[in-house]
């Protein structure tokens, strides 16, 4: 992106969010964290000192715009990252609204009540939106019915996004990584009764390089879709 760079990240608390906000951070581009509320705000702000902090609740996207309102919303910004994520699991004989409601309020009407709020912003600086997508956007298995179908829809809303804002010169990726080694995957793991060794997945790490390729691609090319998937060393 060249120069000092403006990034809006969610989900920087852990995981993926985490290393690619460190490794912006590290090489000076200003960060603004989304954090859920005060107490969180406070503890990304000591992770990543310097950073400036929004606070908005994803679960709840109906109130995002007012939270925005109550708050000073930076003048520039030349990309929104989207890498929070929810996942629960269960049989679509189980599931109650209440968990489709949370799967599709956290992964998918966010991120486009998020992309809606600042557009005005990444039209003026020409710059993109990425979405931290899944392997579950592309296909789907047994007892993922709800988080899949959150991420389908999240793959939809990007490639809308990408033939609406070509002509403002806003580029639009979306990254499907496969099962990567965080918080989340530990706790699908316990959803399917079986034992995490985070050695078997992708390092976080890996995601964020493949996050900040796309963002520094040279502005003649854009990367559409990106699936990182585990290397044959930690099959």
């Amino acid at each position: 992106m060249g120069g000092m760079a403006t990034h809006l990240i969610t989900g920087s608390g852990s995981g993926i969010g985490a290393a690619v906000a460190r490794r912006l951070h590290e090489r000076g581009d200003e960060l603004i964290l989304l954090a859920r509320d005060a107490g969180r705000a406070k503890q990304l702000a000591a992770a990543h000192p310097g950073a400036r902090t929004l606070v908005a609740d994803l679960a709840d996207p109906d109130r995002i715009s007012w939270a925005f309102s109550k708050q000073p919303m930076p003048e520039r910004l030349d990309s929104l990252l989207h890498i929070a994520g929810i996942v629960d699991l269960g049989p679509v004989g189980d599931l109650r609204p209440k968990t489709w409601h949370q799967q599709l309020n956290t992964n998918l009407i966010a991120p486009a009540e998020l992309t809606r709020l600042t557009l005005p912003q990444l039209r003026a600086s020409r710059g993109q939106v990425l979405f931290v997508n899944s392997g579950a956007g592309l296909a789907t298995h047994a007892e993922w019915s709800a988080y899949s179908a959150a991420k389908h829809g999240l793959k939809a809303l990007a490639d809308a996004l990408r033939l609406e804002e070509a002509d403002n010169g806003v580029r639009v990726t979306s990254v499907f990584p496969g099962r990567t080694a965080s918080p989340m995957q530990a706790k699908v793991h316990s959803q399917e009764g079986r034992e995490y060794d985070p050695s078997r997945w992708i390092d976080p790490e890996s995601v964020a390089t493949a996050i900040i390729t796309a963002l520094d691609l040279p502005r003649d090319a854009v990367i559409d879709n990106i699936s990182v998937r585990p290397g044959p060393a930690v099959r």
